[in-house]
């Protein structure tokens, strides 16, 4: 089904039954990029899987406003009132999963269980994101320069996704060929105006939220392990599983255990 949220046409599709689990993909995704693990998480959840603004079906409007973080977290909550949502889990990858925490930190009474996959609450300081939106606006400008088979390519090659070369040829082609289903200005405005250097430093406010978070990431993604440490550290009620042998995209590289993670963590009542 399709979603107008003020102007912006958000493609979301409901499967499932059960407590809503709200699916939230990384840059340059889209809903189908939970496929390999969805079954898993329809056993107990009525899933909904929403395609963020500037990718996959959703629209990709010019205006930058529309991509901010504030933007997105007030379009999330439209879409939970039009689905007759009063609380959901929700889990986020990467891109998705900076937009849930956001989401979680201004509606809290929104989520039950949160799950963090290789995500992050932003940069610290204010130099940090300066240097971030200078160099995100550098890439929006080479998509813009070079068209989407050339940055699906270089996109595919950073070392954030070295491990996604072990995997067989079928599920990389799969994924290269996703990536070039989205449109360029959507990729480009989702860098300017969602990337780390845009959004808000939610680091000081973790110590606030109470809520259950299950922190993912893998082994081999060095960055995100240090970033989930910390993570683990400020948030009052969270766990933290690390995934040996793993990169970025857990749901993508090890699908059915992700899925066995993540459903036994949203179905265990005893800690709900």
């Amino acid at each position: 089904m399709n979603i107008e949220v003020n102007g912006v046409v958000y493609h979301v599709e409901v499967s499932g039954e059960g407590f809503p689990v709200v699916l939230l993909h990384g840059f340059t995704g889209d809903i189908s990029t939970w496929s390999e693990c969805e079954e898993e998480l329809k056993k107990n959840s009525r899933i909904i899987k929403i395609d963020l603004v500037g990718h996959g079906r959703s629209s990709s409007p010019d205006l930058i406003e529309r991509y901010e973080m504030k933007s997105v977290v007030e379009d999330l909550r439209y879409i939970f009132h039009y689905l007759d949502i009063d609380q959901a889990d929700v889990v986020g990858y990467s891109m998705g999963g900076r937009v849930a925490l956001a989401f979680a930190l201004v509606n809290p009474t929104f989520v039950r269980k949160l799950v963090l996959e290789s995500a992050s609450p932003g940069l610290v300081t204010n130099e940090e994101r300066s240097s971030r939106r200078v160099q995100d606006q550098q890439l929006a400008n080479k998509i813009k320069q070079n068209g989407i088979d050339w940055f699906v390519e270089y996109w595919g090659n950073i070392p954030l996704f070295e491990s996604q070369k072990k995997l067989p040829s079928v599920i990389r082609q799969r994924i290269k060929e996703q990536r070039k289903q989205n449109y360029i200005k959507g990729l480009a405005n989702s860098l300017i105006g969602m990337g780390t250097g845009s959004q808000p430093s939610y680091w000081e406010k973790l110590n606030e939220y109470s809520g259950e978070v299950l922190l993912l990431t893998g082994s081999i993604d060095k960055k995100f392990v240090i970033v989930a440490d910390k993570m683990s550290k400020c948030l009052k009620n969270s766990k933290w599983v690390n995934i040996d042998g793993c990169g970025h995209a857990i749901h993508v590289e090890q699908p059915e255990k992700f899925g066995t993670i993540v459903s036994g963590f949203l179905s265990n009542k005893s800690d709900s």
